[in-house]
């Protein structure tokens, strides 16, 4: 058994390559071989969001508060809300963050695949966040 403490893992800013706007990202698990699973406590900001992205082996997010939004290429875009549960089948292009004036936090849950979890596409841009393309 491992316990890891509240604290014991510093925040990190999510980085500009891969997240429009402030979000924050707090690790949670990083399961060592030979499991695969990984999660992440996310926060982001009123307007904040990731950018197109896949996961080798699907997503699950699990929304703890605020409202925000997602989706998935092609798909309109999509209002989560807290309690809601997101699930992204493996290889699907999608997005997700926080509504315009509202912030978001999920814990995002996903499994290594050959060592990746994510592979990270182009920006979000700004039409697309609005449902406008």
């Amino acid at each position: 058994m491992e316990i890891r403490r509240n604290g014991s893992v510093p925040s990190q800013s999510g980085p500009a390559e891969y997240f429009t706007g402030q979000v924050r990202l707090d690790p949670l698990l990083e399961a060592p071989e030979p499991a695969r699973a990984n999660a992440a406590w996310v926060t982001f900001e009123p307007g904040a969001r990731t950018a197109w992205h896949t996961h080798p082996l699907g997503q699950m997010l699990v929304v703890t508060g605020g409202c925000g939004r997602a989706q998935r290429w092609g798909g309109p875009v999509e209002e989560i809300r807290a309690g809601d549960v997101v699930w992204f089948p493996p290889g699907e292009k999608h997005w997700h963050g926080a509504a315009p004036g509202t912030a978001m936090s999920h814990i995002a849950v996903q499994e290594r695949l050959e060592g990746a979890a994510v592979e990270w596409l182009e920006p979000v841009t700004d039409a697309q966040y609005g449902g406008d393309a």
